[in-house]
């Protein structure tokens, strides 16, 4: 389901790490943005987006992923959506120019946990940008689209997003995005981090409740609120977000 994702040239993608991966597919793109497929040329930058203590402080306490890691774990994991179609995903955001900023997904909770299914009617919302781009409304701009396209393309009931409650900033953006608070909640870590102790939230929106705010004028622009990172637990094991490959909080 969903409008068939278009293939842009290669120009697009940023980094270089010894081939040719050939044109990218987009995803979907916004006054500013373009959303598109991961590649293997995006590894460094990925890299350096996980090695910014201050993007990783609500995720590990500000431990970097390494890049072996990246290499052999994370950056598969993120490819292995594209296998399953081009609905759900994680997906790298550029800019125009086709500079990395980060990234955003629309994705099934892995483990079907307990904010959701896996299946579209518990679809999670996330994204991780560079700190050199925060306050600029990437992250409510990025988040808008993704609910407008699950909802009108691609038949979502439901979409939540999860951050740890000490985050005001991705709450915020959350919110501006049109998410609701539902719940905070407590999982037992290995290792806790700063602030976990105050537990995680979650915050969702319905297609139903969605398309009322559409009809209200409740969305209607971007601001510039942007958020450390919220949304997604580990792909490889549940709930370590000492140990994920740097889908968390």
């Amino acid at each position: 389901m969903g409008v068939p994702a278009t293939a842009v040239e290669s120009v697009w993608r940023p980094g270089v790490v010894g081939v040719d991966d050939g044109p990218v597919r987009e995803y979907l793109r916004t006054d500013r943005l373009v959303l598109r497929r991961f590649t293997g040329a995006d590894l460094e930058d990925l890299v350096a987006l996980d090695g910014d203590p201050e993007v990783m402080r609500y995720l590990t306490g500000g431990r970097s992923t390494p890049r072996q890691r990246m290499r052999d774990e994370v950056l598969p994991y993120l490819l292995g959506y594209y296998d399953r179609g081009d609905d759900f995903g994680y997906w790298a955001a550029v800019d125009r120019r086709g500079g990395f900023l980060g990234w955003f997904h629309l994705r099934p909770h892995p483990g079907g946990g307990p904010a959701g299914a896996p299946d579209r009617h518990g679809i999670e919302l996330g994204y991780r940008l560079r700190r050199a781009v925060w306050g600029n409304g990437y992250a409510t701009e990025g988040c808008r689209a993704l609910l407008r396209k699950g909802f009108t393309e691609l038949g979502v009931d439901r979409v939540y997003a999860e951050t740890m409650a000490v985050n005001v900033a991705s709450r915020r953006v959350m919110e501006k995005a049109g998410l609701r608070y539902v719940r905070t909640f407590h999982q037992r870590w290995p290792e806790a981090i700063a602030g976990s102790e105050f537990g995680e939230m979650e915050y969702a929106v319905t297609r139903a409740g969605w398309w009322a705010r559409q009809d209200a004028g409740a969305v209607c622009r971007s601001e510039p609120v942007e958020p450390v990172a919220c949304g997604g637990d580990s792909p490889t094991a549940e709930g370590d977000h000492q140990g994920d490959p740097g889908f968390g909080r």
